[in-house]
């Protein structure tokens, strides 16, 4: 009990200590984002130093798409066709990620910070998701 009530105190730290997102900053989720953190219901946490797979996040007004790429090492990005759609819906002054697709079950992400370089979901299992906006990397002759 004692470390859902930390969860719901981190959630909230969350909540009321970052900037308020509004509307006009949704466009900010455009672009390839790379997973940093993911903090789990139980408090544990798992840092990622670099990873294979990338986002990639169109967004238009309150619809869009995330589909998984991965780079290559000449500035291109290998992807398969599938994306997962998404809606995104305000309630109570809080923006949410509503995906729905044929393989994955329909699924929600709060959205509890967004900035031009990182941005931190949580989902409907508590688990909070951080992410960093990717650098490409620069290999040069």
């Amino acid at each position: 009990m004692m470390l859902k009530n930390f969860i719901i105190l981190i959630s909230l730290v969350f909540t009321c200590c970052s900037s308020s997102i509004n509307k006009e900053d949704l466009k900010k989720l455009n672009g390839y984002w790379e997973i940093q953190k993911v903090t789990f219901k139980d408090g544990s946490s798992k840092e990622y130093k670099m990873s294979t797979t990338l986002d990639y996040i169109y967004v238009l007004d309150t619809t869009g798409y995330r589909k998984k790429v991965q780079p290559k090492f000449n500035g291109t990005y290998e992807t398969s066709n599938h994306a997962e759609t998404f809606s995104i819906t305000k309630n109570n002054a809080i923006f949410y990620l509503n995906y729905s697709s044929d393989e994955i079950s329909n699924r929600k992400e709060k959205l509890i910070s967004l900035n031009k370089n990182t941005f931190t979901v949580i989902n409907e299992e508590e688990i909070m998701y951080t992410y960093k906006k990717y650098t490409p990397l620069n290999i040069t002759k």
